[in-house]
């Protein structure tokens, strides 16, 4: 049996063309596109990076105070322009204040007494509320006041301001988005991806445990717990972006990049604190990999503690995008393995 191709005329073809049907009207389109979507990616990152930043400032910063009732310190961190600033926690006493500072209740606390005035503060919650803190403490005493600083949980020695604790997390959100890539771009599915995201997990919490405890000391809790942590965030992050992969395709992975990586980090407030930025992106951070991520690395690493509901929103992540894979596997090879109709044949 023979087959005849027809060669369509040229003015068909040119025709074509100018719809965007042909080669060339093709080509052109994904030029546009191209120009459209860089200075639209562009804005979408400046905005996300940039416009937390700009309007860093206190909104409802827990922090203690130890002072009678009418102390001048006291009066001006509780009325006025600090109203809404600052949310204030009375404590009967100094032994109170310093013990709410370590368990992470309030970023530090202010101590007026008739031997003086005092400021906790905890330089490993956050070395940007520490010194916002010193400053406002100083501004709103009365002008003779000494006041004392004590950092009550610092930072180690060897990252005094914080910021190599603060550049881990997007490496850890980019390793995991690059996991999810390799096993979908790989072909695992089900089971296999499942377990292949888990283990390559466990493997990068291991690692960077090593990397950030061992030898750069810049983390200095429980070293197996500091793991886990690091591990569990860069699973939260894979399972996402290869479970929603697994549902809308490759191009899944470009929207899980965008939302946990692109905001999940300007968002996450781990170079200052969720408090300092806007309330709607701070709420939308704690709810990401990333800012759930630095809340509880360091309750874990600095104070000792766990934190439930960073821990609670990393699970969650977890479980919900490696079932994603699971399910989005099986029905994958459902619809492969259907037989195919006799129009379709």
């Amino acid at each position: 049996m023979t087959t005849t191709r027809t060669t369509p005329p040229p003015e068909a073809t040119e025709a074509a063309a100018r719809d965007g049907r042909g080669p060339d009207g093709g080509t052109r389109r994904r030029l546009v596109a191209v120009l459209v979507a860089a200075p639209l990616i562009a804005a979408l990152a400046l905005w996300a990076f940039a416009w937390p930043a700009a309007r860093t400032a206190p909104r409802d910063l827990p922090i203690g105070l130890v002072a009678p009732a009418g102390a001048p310190v006291a009066e001006r961190l509780t009325t006025g322009p600090a109203e809404d600033a600052f949310d204030v926690h009375r404590y009967q006493d100094a032994e109170a204040a310093r013990a709410a500072v370590q368990d992470r209740e309030v970023y530090g606390a202010l101590i007026a007494s008739p031997r003086g005035t005092e400021l906790l503060t905890a330089s490993a919650a956050s070395p940007a509320v520490a010194q916002l803190l010193e400053r406002t403490v100083a501004a709103q005493a009365p002008p003779g006041t000494e006041v004392r600083t004590t950092d009550v949980v610092p930072l180690p020695e060897t990252d005094p301001r914080g910021a190599a604790f603060a550049a881990g997390a997007l490496p850890l959100a980019l390793t995991g988005v690059a996991a999810a890539a390799l096993v979908t771009l790989l072909g695992l599915t089900g089971g296999r991806a499942a377990g292949a995201l888990t283990a390559a997990a466990a493997l990068v919490g291991l690692t960077a445990a090593a990397v950030q405890h061992s030898w750069l000391g810049v983390l200095t809790g429980d070293w197996w717990a500091e793991a886990g942590v690091l591990g569990l965030t860069v699973l939260a992050v894979a399972a996402a972006a290869a479970g929603t992969a697994a549902v809308l395709g490759t191009r899944g992975l470009g929207l899980a990049a965008f939302v946990l990586v692109l905001l999940g980090n300007p968002f996450s407030g781990v170079t200052s604190a969720p408090e300092l930025l806007p309330s709607a992106v701070a709420w939308i951070g704690g709810l990401l990999p990333p800012g759930a991520s630095g809340e509880l690395l360091r309750s874990v690493s600095y104070f000792g503690t766990a934190a439930t509901a960073p821990a609670l929103v990393l699970s969650a992540w977890a479980l919900l995008g490696l079932t994603a894979v699971v399910l989005g596997g099986r029905w994958r090879h459902r619809e492969t393995a259907r037989p195919r109709s006799k129009q379709e044949e």
